[in-house]
C-alpha cells in the first residue's frame, strides 16, 4: 500500500468532513466530485431484530472481545504517527471483527478499527461518533472532538467512541485506487475525477474498478463497503461494547449513516443527534442541486465579506460578484499558474481550494488572499486550501486515501446516472452556482466512474422513512449550511419524525465544535437525560 499522508488539523471544528481530493493536477470538491461519483438505486433491506434467529450467525461476532491497547500502531498517515501517541485524553484503540459480508457471516471477514476515550466522570454509557465523508477518518477526528467538546457534559457522562468505516483509514481493507507510481490505466482514470462528467470510456472505468479491487480486497471488498453494511457494523460494535441501546452523534454524511442505523435496528436507538442533515428524501440529481445552490449562497456571504475590504478582488457591487469571479478563475482552463515548488493550478484545483474554503467562515479570508495572489500570477493559497480539505500532504504525491473511500462509498450507496443525466446535471448546476462555471463548451456525455463497480444502489431513495419503533432524535442544521441546506434538515427531521434544531449562521455542523453555548446546551440535555426544551428549537451562530 502507498504511503499515506494527510495535513488536516487533529482538533476539528465542526465543519464536517465532506472530502475533496487532488492528485497532480486535478481535485475533487464535495459538489464536484457528486458528477463523477454517480451511481443505480434498488430498494432498501429491512432491518432485522438483535434478538431474531436470523442473527444467530453472528453470535460469534457479538460475543468477541476488545482487546484495548495504544493507538500508535493504527496510525496510517504521518499526522496519525504524530498525533497518536501525543493526544490527550488517553485514547486506547481496538479491532472489531465482522463479516465481509452479512449475506456470508460465515465467509471472508473485515477489520474496523475503534477508538475509545474514557469518560471523565462516572460514566453511563458509550457516544458514538462519526465525522462524515464519506471516508472522514474516524479515529483522529473522534480523538479531536474529545478536545473541542473539552470540560462539556457530554464527555463528563460519555465514552466517546469512534471507528474507520468500511473502506477507510486503518480499517481493514482500507479502500487504496492508486500504486505507487501512479502510472497504470487505472490510475489515470482515477486522477479525472476532478473533471465535471468527464468524457470516460468503458475501457476507462473497467480500469478504474480492477485497479481498486486489486489495493482493496477484491470485489467483493468493493461491494460491501456501503452505508447499510457500515449501519450493520456499528450494531455489532453496539452488541460489543455492551450497550443495551445506541448513542450516536452524526456529522454530515455521518447524519446519513445514523439515519439508514436508524432504518435497520430502530429497536436499538437510545439518543442520536444528526447534524448537517442529509436529505432522504432526494435523488441524486436534486441532491446535489440543492448542495450547488447552498454553495453559491456560501460564495455569495464570502463575497460580502470580502465587499467591505479594501482592495476586494470580487469588487463592491454584489450584482458582479459571480463575473468578478469568473474572470479571475475562468482564464486558468487555458492558463494555469504556478504554485509552491513545481505545481501549477488550473480553473479545477482553483475551484477546489475556493469550495473547501467556504465550508466554514474562518477559512474566507484565505479565499480572498488566493483570488488576489492569482490576480498576481501565484497559486499558492487556493492550491493550500484544496490540499488541506483533500487528505493529500502539501507535495501533493501522497495521500490518506479518503478520496478512493467516498469513492467506494458513493457507487455502493448511491444510483447511476446516464450519461445524458450527467449532461443535463452539469448544465443545470451551473445555472444553480453560476461561479462553479469554467465558461467552456460542456456538453459532452459522459460515462460515471462507478458504471462497472461490482454494485450500485444499494441505499435506496427515499430511505429512513416511517420507522415503527424509533424514539425522540435530534436532527441540527444551520440556515447557511453550504453543502447540507437547512432545507435537508427539516425533511429528515419529518423523516425521522424528529425534533429539528435549526442554527442561524454561516457553516457546515456545529454540534462537536465549541462554537455555540446554545447548541451545547441542547445537545447534552438531550443525549443525558433525553429531554428537550418545547417548542421550536433555535440557537445563532
Amino acid at each position: 500500500m502507498r504511503q499515506r499522508e494527510q495535513i488536516s488539523p487533529p482538533v476539528v471544528s465542526g465543519h464536517g468532513n465532506s472530502t475533496l481530493a487532488r492528485r497532480r493536477g486535478l481535485t475533487v470538491t464535495a459538489a464536484v466530485v457528486a458528477l463523477g461519483v454517480l451511481l443505480v438505486g434498488c430498494a432498501p433491506s429491512g432491518g432485522v431484530p438483535a434478538d431474531d434467529p436470523q442473527n444467530k450467525p453472528l453470535d460469534r461476532y457479538h460475543t468477541q472481545e476488545l482487546v484495548w491497547e495504544s493507538c500508535e500502531s493504527y496510525a496510517v498517515t504521518a499526522l496519525d504517527e504524530q498525533y497518536f501517541p501525543l493526544a490527550p485524553n488517553q485514547p486506547q484503540c481496538a479491532r472489531l471483527e465482522v463479516p465481509m459480508d452479512y449475506a456470508d457471516p460465515e465467509g471472508e471477514t473485515a477489520s474496523v478499527a475503534v477508538v475509545r476515550i474514557a469518560a471523565r466522570g462516572e460514566s453511563m454509557g458509550s457516544l458514538l461518533y462519526n465525522p462524515g465523508g464519506p471516508g472522514g477518518a474516524g479515529l483522529l477526528t473522534t480523538m479531536g472532538v474529545s478536545v473541542t467538546l473539552g470540560e462539556s457534559a457530554i464527555t463528563e457522562r460519555f465514552d466517546l467512541v469512534g471507528f474507520d468505516p468500511r473502506g477507510v483509514g486503518a480499517t481493514e481493507p482500507a479502500v487504496d485506487c492508486y500504486s505507487e507510481d501512479s502510472t497504470t490505466e487505472g490510475d489515470k482514470v482515477f486522477e479525472r475525477l476532478g473533471s465535471i462528467a468527464p468524457a470516460l470510456t468503458e475501457a476507462d472505468t473497467q480500469a478504474l474498478v480492477e485497479r481498486c479491487a486489486e489495493g482493496s480486497g477484491g470485489m467483493n471488498a468493493l461491494a460491501n463497503m456501503g452505508s447499510r453494511t457500515t449501519a450493520k457494523d456499528m450494531d455489532v460494535l453496539r452488541e460489543v461494547l455492551g450497550e443495551e441501546k445506541l448513542n450516536f452523534l452524526g456529522q454530515s454524511y455521518g447524519s446519513r449513516l445514523g439515519s439508514v442505523y436508524a432504518e435497520e435496528f430502530p429497536e436499538n436507538v437510545r439518543a442520536m443527534i444528526l447534524d448537517g442533515a442529509f436529505d432522504p428524501t432526494l435523488q441524486l440529481q436534486d441532491r446535489l442541486l440543492a448542495s450547488y445552490t447552498g454553495f453559491q449562497v456560501a460564495f455569495d456571504a464570502m463575497a460580502a465579506s470580502c465587499a467591505v475590504q479594501q482592495a476586494c478582488p470580487l469588487g463592491t457591487d454584489p450584482a458582479g460578484w459571480t463575473a468578478a469571479f469568473q474572470a479571475i478563475l475562468q482564464p486558468l482552463g487555458e492558463n494555469p499558474v504556478p504554485a509552491l515548488e513545481e505545481e501549477e493550478v488550473n480553473f479545477e484545483v482553483a475551484l477546489s481550494g475556493v469550495m473547501g474554503g467556504l465550508y466554514s467562515p474562518d477559512a474566507w479570508p484565505r479565499i480572498i488572499t488566493g483570488l488576489q495572489e492569482v490576480q498576481q500570477g501565484r497559486g499558492n493559497e487556493l492550491l493550500a486550501l484544496a490540499y488541506g480539505i483533500s487528505g493529500f500532504e502539501v507535495d501533493g504525491d501522497t495521500s490518506d486515501g479518503s478520496t478512493e473511500a467516498l469513492l467506494a462509498i458513493n457507487c455502493v450507496d448511491e444510483e447511476e446516472l446516464s450519461a445524458d443525466d450527467l449532461a443535463a446535471l452539469r448544465t443545470d448546476a451551473y445555472e444553480q452556482a453560476p461561479f462553479m462555471d469554467p465558461g467552456t463548451d460542456m456538453r459532452e456525455a459522459a460515462r460515471s466512474h462507478c458504471a462497472d463497480w461490482p454494485k450500485t444502489g444499494e441505499l435506496g431513495i427515499p430511505y429512513a422513512h416511517d420507522i415503527d419503533g424509533l424514539p425522540a432524535t435530534l436532527v441540527v442544521s444551520t440556515t447557511g449550511d453550504p453543502t447540507t441546506p437547512h432545507s435537508g434538515g427539516i425533511r429528515l427531521a419529518e423523516s425521522l419524525g424528529s425534533a429539528l434544531l435549526t442554527v442561524e449562521g454561516e457553516g457546515h455542523t456545529v454540534v462537536s465544535g465549541g462554537a455555540s453555548p446554545c447548541v451545547d446546551e441542547i445537545a447534552a440535555a438531550y443525549l443525558i437525560d433525553l429531554e428537550l426544551p418545547e417548542g421550536e428549537l433555535a440557537c445563532t451562530l
